[in-house]
């Protein structure tokens, strides 16, 4: 199944310079809203006190924070889990100079919400205290960076150093668009939101090196075409199988946004982002910013070399 023949004739490479502008603009406009409102840390980070409740029949959320607030604790986070009968309650603090570190005050602090919900049954109670919440986001970043060098090296070491150059800047401008609309719209991001933006990445880079695979192939089958011409072929080559792929993987996401529940908003939103802007970056910011670093043939296809018969 194919929504576009292999003679597709787009010119993408004609909007290079256009697309170059909004993703200065979206990259730019993402620091901004970084650098202003930061990051919503949710309680993976921060540290705090999390409460898994469940009730012997649907449980009301509005009315458990209205019960929550009046007892003290107005900036809890409370959302259905797994079931409409299961609530989970998050209590991140607002200061970490006065986090509940003490197992004493911890176990006070679990009493006071059930006793502002008499109907709730406890389940479970997870304590992360600061130390290890700053611990995570320091690995979610190696992570991160750890990951971008090794697709550099790795794109380096199989196409060239042009095209390793092009889909880092590309991997690096997905997650930051992603953890700018967060940052903006104060989006809690979690564990299994920074889950997501790996995930994000890994999906970016699959789509980048299909296109990068089938260019190198084109520079050796059209030895007369230009790099510009070659990483328009080899773009319409592969656009059914990006379309295919994006819009399949874009109804799982949204299936997971809308009927997941609360606690699967970061991470599907996270993805949606991630597969609409991915493959947006595969086309018009890796392939492009390998042409402007000047990718020829010479880069990709060895040349052969001429052997002198003279004695």
């Amino acid at each position: 199944m194919e929504f576009f023949k292999h003679n597709t004739q787009i010119d993408f490479m004609a909007q290079r310079k256009g697309a170059a502008i909004i993703s200065i603009v979206l990259f730019a406009l993402s620091i901004l809203s970084l650098a202003i409102y930061g990051l919503n840390w949710g309680l993976d980070f921060t540290g705090g006190t999390q409460i898994q409740l469940s009730y012997p029949h649907e449980a009301n959320l509005n009315d458990i924070r209205n019960r929550l607030e009046k007892a003290g604790f107005p900036e809890a986070v409370v959302i259905s889990y797994g079931t409409s009968k299961d609530v989970l309650v998050s209590l991140v603090p607002k200061d970490k100079k006065h986090i509940q570190q003490d197992v004493k005050a911890q176990a006070n602090v679990v009493n006071q919400v059930l006793a502002a919900l008499p109907d709730a049954k406890m389940e479970q109670v997870n304590y992360i205290g600061p130390q290890v919440g700053g611990e995570m986001a320091t690995k979610g970043l190696i992570a991160i960076i750890i990951s971008l060098l090794g697709t550099m090296v790795y794109i380096a070491f199989r196409f060239d150093l042009r095209f390793a150059i092009g889909s880092t800047v590309a991997l690096i401008h997905d997650p930051v668009i992603i953890l700018g609309v967060f940052s903006f719209f104060q989006i809690e991001f979690n564990l299994i939101a920074l889950a997501a933006i790996l995930t994000v990445i890994g999906y970016s880079l699959n789509d980048t090196i299909v296109i990068f695979d089938r260019v190198r192939e084109d520079f050796r089958k059209y030895r007369k075409a230009s790099a510009t011409e070659i990483l328009n072929q080899a773009t319409n080559q592969t656009l059914s199988r990006t379309i295919m792929t994006s819009f399949l993987s874009l109804m799982v996401v949204l299936a997971l946004y809308f009927l997941g529940g609360s606690l699967l908003h970061g991470f599907s939103l996270a993805l949606i982002i991630g597969i609409v802007v991915g493959t947006y970056s595969s086309i018009y910011v890796a392939g492009t910013l390998a042409l402007a670093l000047g990718v020829d043939r010479q880069h990709l296809v060895p040349q052969n070399k001429k052997i002198d018969e003279h004695p």
